[in-house]
This record gives structure tokens, sequence and C-alpha cells, in this order.
């Protein structure tokens, strides 16, 4: 799973959104709508990142495939939530740079 953390931050385009997605969850579960308004990025931008989190296991979401899904940290997340910081606090000032 760290390997995972570091590949869909790092590793391909969106990483820095979806780390986004995480801290913002992270702080407060949310639908993607809410997402979308609290990032300041398209409604079909935030269903791409959040379904790439969900079928990888980072989030868990509540009514899934239903309009206004609710999405949380997932326990096996949580558990790598220490891995995530510290990608975060050595990359997330240059995610997205690169482009």
């Amino acid at each position: 799973m760290k390997n995972l953390i570091w590949y869909l931050l790092l590793g391909t385009r969106g990483g820095e959104t979806r780390a986004k997605i995480l801290l913002a969850i992270n702080k407060k579960p949310m639908n993607a709508n809410q997402l979308a308004t609290r990032l300041k990025l398209d409604y079909k931008t935030i269903q791409h990142h959040v379904k790439i989190l969900t079928d990888n296991r980072l989030l868990a979401p509540i009514n899934n495939g239903k309009y206004g899904a609710a999405y949380f940290i997932s326990e096996e997340m949580k558990s790598l939530w220490k891995e995530f910081g510290k990608v975060w606090a050595q990359f997330g000032n240059n995610l997205g740079k690169s482009k």
C-alpha cells in the first residue's frame, strides 16, 4: 500500500488533486459536490479522482454510485496516514510543477 500512495501522488498526473482530496476528506467527510466547491475544481474532475481513490481503497464511500455519496478516509488509508504525511511533506509543494 505504501507504494500505491507514492504512485498515486507522484507517479501519475493528478497526484496533487488526489492529495488535496485526501486532506480535505480527512478534515471532514464530503460528497463530490462539496469537494468541488471546497477545492474550486470541476465536479467531473472530482468524480474522476474520487473514483481512482475509491477503486484503490484509499476512500470509503457511503451510498456509492448514488448522487450525494459521502466519502471518508478508508481504514487502510488511516493506517498509512503517516506515510501519506511524509510524501506530502516532502513533495507537496512541488506536485504539479513539472507539467
